[in-house]
Parts: structure tokens; sequence; C-alpha cells
């Protein structure tokens, strides 16, 4: 995918909520004639963001050097180029699509593009970046308009080392299609940053609840792999959630704001933080303001991969840019389940790390 050259248009980023668009075309016109100025206000709570076209490429160029990193009503702004216009990009709804994660920071789209052209023409290829810092968020996609170059590449450059990281390969999949509003009224979305701040950076357990058949071992391994290094699984299929923990609290951040919500087994599921005291097995975090987790603003297609096949069609218009846009759903707080305390107590010492205590 490339940029609209000449580049005219800036982002600018972590703005306070009292900034006006004619304010920053107050500030941004002292550098050169600004054309336009676009504000965007977040109601999930996040800081605004906006939008400026310059009329000349040099005068938008020099915007970043001089007001990136200035302070704007006691915040200081982002300011990079602003993406491609989905318009622009290229229909790839029908192409096959792979998800490659644990990227190494300095990885660049160019880079897993020439890893993966040997298994196929590419129809489409990104590093996903963070839209404020423009740094890498360690995971990308790659299209393929051959379905079987898609599952080739899977099989073969799953675990392979790029950049000094073994990358993980896999399908990636479409966001579930959007909510009723009765199913999003008391839905909430959050980003990476809220879910990671939730629990301590201790805790590395991600509860997964709602799978009531089917629930194995495997699938959650296949489900939660692409998230980072597994140190356990525990699995309770009669009562259709499992535990699982990464080895870092980033890790396991991760997973929850991408599984949860998403499809295992033909169950929508639900993930929360598992509890760090040995009441952990008795279910997710209940926290008072929070009814659910969403997906940060990654990409148009959540993280969760079938152990089948790809599913279906990918929403068209290229990547999606602020939430890894998966839903969340209302938590039925009857829906926790208990364990007995000798069952809690054996579960926490032996899989959770926590000490004996006699």
């Amino acid at each position: 995918i490339q940029d609209i050259i000449p580049k005219k248009h800036q982002y600018v980023g972590n703005l306070s909520r009292d900034v006006t668009e004619a304010l920053i075309l107050e500030l941004f016109g002292q550098i050169g004639p600004c054309k336009s100025c676009k504000m965007i206000v977040d109601t999930a709570g996040h800081d605004p963001y906006c939008f400026v076209e310059f009329y000349e490429h040099r005068h938008a160029t020099a915007t970043i050097a001089a007001m990136n990193g200035r302070k704007i009503l006691g915040k200081e702004v982002k300011v990079n180029w602003a993406t491609t216009p989905t318009s622009q990009k290229k229909d790839t709804s029908s192409h096959f699509h792979v998800f490659v994660g644990d990227l190494s920071p300095e990885i660049t789209t160019d880079d897993i593009k020439a890893a993966f052209a040997p298994f196929g023409k590419i129809s489409d290829c990104r590093v996903v970046k963070d839209m404020a810092t423009g740094k890498s968020k360690g995971y990308g996609f790659v299209s393929f308009f051959n379905k079987w170059d898609a599952e080739n590449a899977i099989q073969q450059m799953g675990g392979q080392w790029l950049g000094g990281r073994q990358i993980r390969t896999n399908w990636a999949t479409r966001k579930p299609a959007p909510k009723t509003t009765s199913e999003t009224t008391n839905t909430k979305q959050l980003s990476f940053d809220e879910v990671v701040n939730q629990s301590s950076p201790s805790n590395c357990t991600v509860y997964c609840g709602g799978v009531t058949t089917g629930l194995t071992e495997q699938i959650m391994r296949q489900t939660f792999s692409p998230f980072g290094q597994i140190m356990e699984i525990r699995v309770f299929p009669e009562k259709g959630y499992s535990f699982v923990r990464f080895n870092s609290h980033e890790a396991a951040a991760h997973a929850i704001v991408s599984v949860n919500g998403t499809s295992i087994e033909g169950y929508v599921v639900k993930c929360y933080w598992g509890k760090e005291t040995t009441d952990m097995v008795q279910g997710p975090i209940q926290q008072q303001n929070t009814v659910s987790f969403a997906a940060q603003p990654y990409s148009q297609w959540g993280q969760w991969y079938s152990n089948t096949q790809q599913i279906g069609q990918y929403v068209p218009n290229g990547w999606q840019v602020p939430s890894y846009s998966v839903y969340g759903q209302t938590w039925d707080q009857q829906e926790i389940w208990m364990l007995s305390p000798t069952a809690a107590e054996q579960f926490c010492r032996c899989h959770l790390g926590i000490l004996n205590q006699k």
C-alpha cells in the first residue's frame, strides 16, 4: 500500500480536549497555508486527534520537525504523516490473509514482504503501527491472492527467525459483525493501555470462558499462542472455561483485548484477567466500572485464529485504524463459576505460581 504522493496530510495526536480546529489552523498556519483541519473526538474517552491538510508538500514536511513534541495547552502533541485514505486502497476482502506476530520493533513492512514473497504473489502487506508514536505494535498482516500460497506461508514461516525473533503465523480473521444496539448498550471499548493497567504487572494469567462444549487444551493453545509464549494452560471443559498463563503481562493483555468477544468452536467467548490471589480460580476479575473488554486499534482484523481455515469474507477497504476492532460483550455475573477450596488451592500451587501456604 503506497501513500499519496506528494504527501500533504498530517496526523496530529495526543491533543488536549480543549484544542479546537481553529487553534490548530492558527498554529500550523504559521508554517504554511493550511487547506483544512478535521478534529476527531473519541466518545470512548481517548484523547482527540486531528488531520491537517496543507496546500504544499514542503509545508507539510516542515511541520513534523517544527510541531512534533511541542506542547499545546500543556500536552506534547504527536505529529506525523497521515496514512493513505481508505478510498485509495485496493479491495483485498476476497484474498487470503496471514497474521504475523512477535515481530521485532525494527521490522518494517518491506522486511515481512521480502520474507513472504517466495511463497507467492502478495496483494497486500503491512506492519501495524501505533498511530500516535509511529512505532510498530509487534505484528502485521500479509495477504495472498492464492489460498494455497497463504497456507504454505503459514506452515513454513511459523517459528522462523526474522530480525532476531521467532515469528508466529496463523490465519487472520475478520472482526465480528457489528453488534445490535441492545448488545452494545453496556459495552465499553477499551484500549490496550487500559487493559494492561487493570491488573498488576505480575499477573500473566488470562481467564477465557463461554465454550460450553468441545473445550480442549489444544484449542486454547491454538487460539492464544499467537500472542506470546504460553507457560501453562488449565482447562475445565465441564464448566466451559480455562486459564492461560503467559510469560509476560503484556502478552496476556494482548490476548485479552484480541480474543474477547470472538468465536471459538462456535461460542462467543469472554476474556478477563485471572485473579492474582488464591481466589483466582473463582473466575475473572470482577470490576465495578467495566463490564467487558474490547480490542484496541490495531487493524480491521482481530487476532483470533481458526483451527480449521480462514473464516469468510473480510471487511473491505484496507486496514482499520483505532481499535483492534473486536467487540466485547456484557458479562453475565451468573456465569462466574466457583471451585472448591481444595481444587483452588491445588490449582494455585501447581499452575499459577502462588507460594504454598499451610
